[in-house]
């Protein structure tokens, strides 16, 4: 199968784009490289620097690998910046979006596996762990732009025919994540740990989210190439984790004694948050496999790694 895989170079679509190589896949990647990197990006598949809001240049790259998937993770990505820059956010997520999406039509892409958000579209939730049917009520520039796209989806596949399915993802973790940015806590409480400097924690530790590690997320994606058509689906673990349990997970994973520095909470960010799983199960035949220790163990090793 001929697979585009936009943001490939990055945390989540590069784990994917190995995935669907070792599947047999014919892989195409595009990222603009902003945040992605070039080494995450194997070989064995074709790479495109381009940027998703220049619609010329992707168009371009689509009619040379006429996709018959396109697997969107591409995204501006952090809420902090979506509520700095709304219009940045709007214009990658959004507009970036629908270049992908009428790139994909006009060369006879057929399906599209787009990942949304599980935590920032629902917003403060009304029940715990949330399912699909949760209220919509973003309270970041960034939930609302991720869930515009979901909405352009249905609006392509009533039209144009086009299969898309929704992977509304929890708090994902785990080897390749960015422990220099703002987002990606794992992965910046375990680099700091390791570097021998304290964390921070906005709040007093009490906000809880839902943690699902990597490997898993990319077997969700293996199987949405082939199932769950027309679906929105929550890609979790249903068990909520607080600031204070991550952060103790890690230590105890580096060997790191001291406690961390509590500072302010965030404009943007919810107090608790998980995704109900039973609809994975149900339209994907997904369930997760790697437990919060076990994946912040792999995590912390492969940051090792690339300390030493």
């Amino acid at each position: 199968m001929r697979i585009l895989v936009t943001g490939g170079a990055g945390f989540i679509g590069s784990n994917v784009v190995d995935r669907y190589l070792a599947d047999g896949h014919e892989v195409s990647v595009v990222d603009n490289l902003a945040t992605g990197q070039r080494e995450n990006v194997s070989p064995a598949a074709s790479f495109h620097e381009v940027d998703i809001t220049d619609a010329e240049a992707l168009g371009c790259v689509f009619a040379a690998a006429r996709p018959e998937v396109v697997n969107h993770h591409a995204a501006q990505m952090d809420v902090r910046r979506s509520v700095r820059e709304p219009v940045f956010d709007a214009i990658t997520n959004i507009a970036g979006s629908i270049n992908v999406i009428e790139a994909g039509l006009a060369v006879g892409t057929r399906r599209v596996i787009y990942s949304s958000t599980g935590g920032a579209v629902y917003g403060e939730l009304e029940q715990i762990p949330a399912p699909e049917s949760h209220p919509i009520n973003p309270i970041s520039q960034y939930g609302i732009s991720k869930h515009t796209v979901e909405h352009y989806l249905r609006l392509y596949a009533a039209n144009e025919g086009l299969e898309y399915v929704i992977l509304r993802y929890a708090n994902v973790y785990g080897p390749r994540q960015n422990p220099h940015g703002e987002a990606g806590v794992t992965a910046i409480f375990a680099l700091k740990m390791l570097e021998g400097e304290r964390p921070t924690i906005f709040g007093p530790g009490h906000k809880t989210r839902d943690y699902v590690f990597v490997e898993d997320v990319v077997a969700a994606n293996a199987l949405a190439l082939a199932r769950g058509t027309g679906e929105a689906v929550n890609i979790g673990t249903g068990v909520q984790t607080s600031d204070q349990q991550v952060y103790d997970t890690i230590a105890a994973a580096v060997g790191f004694g001291a406690p961390p520095v509590y500072s302010e909470e965030r404009k943007g960010d919810i107090q608790h948050s998980a995704l109900a799983i039973g609809h994975a199960r149900d339209a994907l035949g997904w369930t997760p496999q790697v437990g919060l220790a076990e994946g912040v163990r792999r995590t912390v090793e492969a940051l090792r790694a690339g300390c030493t």
